[in-house]
């Protein structure tokens, strides 16, 4: 049942979709890159995805299904188990007579076909589909968290009688006193809040919101006490969601749950805590940096879900395209020297450099870091987690790696003027260091590296390379509204933006026709659906590549503004942050509101 390499040529040919010298230069690439037929094709955009996916079903006699949309009787669905489903990617959405439609990624796996033919005792006919129509299927799997939740709540107030202590109604389970200066201690001794955190139902309760945060992509996890209830709430490509509002009662063991996991004092309420654990499932796995500090009404808790995988991780995924990427790709094939990314927290800087490091991880060379946290494990990658309270801290850390013969090293932020003249050294001294700095744009890094104590022509010396950058959200699938701006929103975008230059650029780069204007080039909004509420699903970045110039260089050593780096990055071709954002806005893959979102000063 597999498409042959052959077959799919002439069908490719027979349609008009390649001619034979370019399915030559095809073979070739995939000779010399190791790249399967299907990925070269995708890349070179002769197909897309779902185009290749209908094609091969044609070629092999069987029909394809979209799921993605679609809403599956639980009956049905569940014939396969939740575990099978994952494990095989295929799920059941049809059953007549004793029939069963499964729709699977890969039709040729005959073992599973043929276990879950055992399994249900029905005739399987398998149709092609797509991950998404996969990924939408296993979500049905769950309950709506409203449900799952209310059953788990009932079940820990008729275990948990401990936690129902005297005091005014709505004030149950409250595990602290205040006086006039706010909190002040627990009363719950830490026998009875292991107790509690013990308990099964708590336990399901905290493995709930954790599983529910994995399905939902989040990146944070917010438990947020109030005097009469505890707000959970999600972050979703960097949005936060209120999700539900828990009782009172439950908050002692969600807090007391938490800190066993992540091996922190039960009984300390007045103090900030931090921690971390990890969590396992069939198909990821994810370290928990986990947050404490007191509040008002308690304790706030935040927990960051770091995917322990670094797969996938490509710079052109990230959404770096086109000569600002060409010139990170130049820079980073230099041995020496130093690049860093800068942006506010959350923009996806260490990501990035996580991207970088992959390129570079060949077997030749010698990568180590020392990070805060370790947010992916890399193979063949020596990596080194900061332990303040040990004394193990950047800048101690970054010494012992020097005694470690490295080639590459990757220091996860640059926060004092120890670091920076220990990278600054270490570079000088022929070694390739990536790390991060929190600045706004990329002209900006090199004052701030002026105001840490380092020297200007050290860092001219030194520096190759700035990245900024700033997260966006995509639109979701196909669900965006066309639409052209009237002039009176030129006007007020341009109040903000450069907006004649910005278009300069755009054209320059062939995003938009040499004769477009603002109210003639298509631009989308997203459309609310089902499966995105507001449209968007994941993150990209938009980035401005700063590449050190002898010209640039001289203006470092002459302590020039950031302002007088950036014109003169400008005059020598540096596509600003702003113009990455409108460009990726004309392509429609983000809204001109997202730009504007995350650019606004």
């Amino acid at each position: 049942m597999k498409v042959s390499i052959t077959d799919l040529q002439h069908f490719l040919q027979d349609i008009g979709l390649v001619t034979f010298s370019q399915w030559r230069d095809i073979q070739k690439e995939v000779e010399e890159k190791g790249e399967k037929i299907e990925e070269v094709l995708v890349r070179r955009k002769i197909v897309t995805k779902e185009t290749l996916l209908q094609i091969k079903a044609h070629i092999l006699g069987i029909p394809f299904i979209n799921l993605e949309k679609t809403l599956i009787s639980p009956d049905v669905l569940h014939l396969i188990p939740e575990q099978t489903s994952k494990t095989y990617q295929v799920v059941a959405y049809r059953k007549t007579g004793d029939k069963l439609e499964v729709a699977m990624i890969d039709p040729d796996n005959l073992q599973a076909l043929d276990f879950i033919q055992k399994k249900t005792g029905l005739e399987m006919l398998p149709r092609l589909t797509n991950e998404a129509s996969v990924a939408n299927a296993l979500k049905q799997y769950n309950e709506s968290i409203e449900e799952e939740f209310s059953e788990l709540v009932a079940q820990v107030k008729l275990e948990n009688p401990m936690l129902r202590r005297q005091g005014k109604e709505g004030d149950e389970g409250r595990m602290i006193l205040k006086g006039e200066g706010g909190l002040e201690e627990g009363t719950a001794s830490e026998e009875d809040l292991k107790k509690v955190a013990e308990n099964i139902s708590t336990v399901k309760v905290v493995d709930s919101i954790l599983h529910h945060a994995v399905i939902e992509n989040a990146s944070d996890i917010h438990i947020e006490p109030l005097e009469n209830g505890v707000i959970v709430r999600y972050r979703i490509d960097g949005i936060l969601h209120d999700i539900m509002t828990l009782p009172r009662t439950l908050y002692a063991g969600l807090t007391a749950r938490i800190k066993v996991l992540s091996a922190l004092k039960l009984d300390e309420h007045r103090l900030p805590q931090d921690g971390r654990f990890k969590i396992d499932g069939e198909t990821y796995k994810f370290s928990v940096r986990v947050s404490f500090i007191p509040v008002m009404d308690g304790e706030k808790v935040v927990m960051r879900l770091l995917r322990e995988d670094s797969k996938g991780l490509t710079l052109e995924l990230l959404g770096l395209w086109g000569n600002p990427l060409e010139i990170v790709r130049r820079n980073i094939k230099k041995p020496n020297g130093i690049l860093l990314v800068t942006g506010p927290t959350g923009s996806g800087k260490t990501t990035t450099l996580y991207a970088v490091t992959d390129l570079l991880n060949t077997p030749e060379v010698n990568i180590a870091t020392i990070e805060d946290p370790i947010e992916y494990r890399m193979p063949r990658i020596n990596q080194t987690q900061v332990k303040p309270q040990i004394g193990l801290t950047f800048a101690n850390g970054l010494r012992a790696l020097l005694r470690q013969d490295p080639d590459i090293i990757m220091v996860g932020e640059i926060r004092d003027n120890e670091t920076a003249s220990l990278a600054i050294n270490a570079a000088l001294t022929g070694h390739l260091v990536l790390s991060t700095l929190h600045t706004n744009s990329a002209s900006g890094a090199l004052p701030r590296l002026i105001d840490m104590g380092i020297e200007p022509f050290l860092i001219a010396s030194t520096a190759n390379i700035i990245v900024a950058q700033r997260l966006v959200r995509k639109f979701c699938s196909n669900h965006k509204e066309k639409y052209m701006l009237t002039s009176d929103e030129v006007e007020v975008l341009g109040k903000q933006y450069n907006l004649e230059e910005i278009l300069a650029d755009l054209k320059e780069r062939s995003i938009v026709g040499k004769d477009a204007s603002w109210e003639t080039i298509p631009f989308a909004r997203p459309k609310a659906s089902e499966e995105c509420p507001d449209g968007y699903k994941g993150r990209l970045a938009i980035f401005e590549v700063l590449e050190i110039s002898p010209a640039i260089q001289k203006l470092i050593i002459k302590h020039a503004s950031a302002d007088d780096i950036q014109a003169q990055a400008k005059q020598e071709g540096m596509i600003t942050m702003v113009e990455d954002g409108f460009a990726k806005a004309a392509q429609e893959l983000t809204s001109i509101e997202e730009i504007i979102r995350v650019t606004k000063e």
